[in-house]
């Protein structure tokens, strides 16, 4: 097949997620290019807005060919901006189809605005166009607000979900997350994102005797990410097990906030953010990772966890399809006093079984079993487009 990859978000932005699929397709021997309109922010960085080049580009990433643009978004102009955005993306598919002739699906990550993109795309040639959805509903409240009848945004995201030949959830309970916004009549399967399960590969840990057990939390310093539960839960743990420590690592887990919070204790250790080698070197020097979260949409540092062998404890906004998995459990969300008594019992458990777990995860979100269940789907609609 001749895919098109439309993101939404692209380095230095996010969206990693869509090259990993991308790779994942490509190593089943389809022919993918990813259409890429970074929008620029002043407020991310003066530097890379003002920098950065100006025309677009094929650039090569991990394999994967993309054609490249960035665009200079105007402050507080967010309608302008989209329809700029939008038509750059389908001058781009134009680009790719002189070039590369037609394809015979695209397939956009998020609705808003990739999704979109190809929806008018998909009006223009008749080709079909699946949407992957990655965003929950608490990332549109901040930009909707509460009186949804002025939001402009809803009606062209709602006609997008509903003429798309399949939505694609990260997790299911996303679809019943964001009805409120968009409604259910769209057809919708769910696949999850994959992670680089060579790259977090299962590694024997090193025996407890003579040394602390480990818990760990990668997660940036937010509210959402329950940092104030989880040092709670861990000052209780400490009270029954002196034993234990808390390697925590995410944006400003340094800075002078969460320092503030987590006050003097010497058996909690902030390592700030890391990249993606040292929060496997994090995750291959821990025992257990903990998450307590409030919201999440597909927390993949749970997956990425557990294919390392470590079991994971988490909040049970996370889906289902993590939750039913061996090595997880789970605590209601904001009881410090569930979590410390799961983290005591973990560290405590010597019936784990750290193989099974890791080969769980693989089997559900390794490059292979995602890229399979994505071609089929695809292959599905190609056909019954005729």
């Amino acid at each position: 097949m001749k895919i098109v990859e439309i993101p939404s978000f692209f380095p230095p932005y996010g969206g990693e997620f869509c090259l990993e699929q991308s790779k994942a397709l490509a190593a089943l021997g389809h022919d993918v290019t990813i259409l890429a309109n970074v929008q620029l922010a002043v407020r991310r960085g003066l530097f890379t807005y003002l920098l950065t080049p100006y025309k677009r580009r094929w650039v090569t990433v991990d394999g994967i060919q993309v054609y490249r643009s960035d665009m200079r978004g105007i402050p507080l102009c967010v309608r302008p901006n989209v329809k700029r955005w939008v038509n750059i993306v389908r001058s781009m598919f134009n680009t790719y189809v002189h070039i590369n002739g037609k394809p015979d699906i695209i397939h956009a990550h998020c609705a808003k605005w990739a999704g979109y993109a190809a929806y008018q795309i998909s009006k223009e040639y008749g080709i079909p166009f699946v949407i992957t959805e990655h965003l929950p509903s608490m990332i549109y409240k901040a930009e909707f607000g509460t009186d949804l009848t002025k939001v402009w945004q809803i009606p062209l995201l709602k006609e997008t979900y509903k003429s798309s030949d399949m939505v694609i959830p990260v997790a299911a309970e996303l679809v019943d997350d964001i009805s409120c916004y968009f409604g259910k009549d769209y057809r919708w399967i769910e696949i999850s994102n994959t992670i680089d399960t060579d790259f977090f590969a299962y590694k024997e840990r090193k025996p407890l005797k003579g040394r602390r057990y480990r818990f760990c939390c990668l997660a940036n310093f937010i509210p959402r990410k329950g940092y104030d539960v989880l040092f709670r839960a861990f000052e209780l743990l400490a009270t029954h097990n002196a034993n234990v420590e808390l390697y925590i690592a995410g944006k400003d887990t340094k800075g002078p906030s969460c320092m503030a919070m987590l006050g003097s204790s010497n058996q909690i250790i902030a390592c700030g953010e890391l990249d993606k080698k040292g929060v496997r070197d994090l995750l291959y020097n821990s025992d257990c990772l903990v998450l307590a979260s409030r919201s999440e949409a597909q927390p993949l540092v749970l997956l990425e966890a557990m294919c390392t062998g470590i079991p994971v404890i988490s909040t049970d906004c996370i889906p289902q399809s993590i939750k039913k998995l061996s090595g997880c459990t789970v605590t209601k969300i904001d009881d410090a006093v569930q979590l410390s008594e799961a983290m005591l019992k973990r560290c405590s458990d010597d019936n784990i079984s750290s193989k099974m777990i890791s080969s769980e995860v693989v089997n559900m979100v390794s490059q292979e079993a995602v890229g399979l269940k994505l071609e089929q789907v695809f292959k599905n609609i190609i056909s019954s487009h005729g």
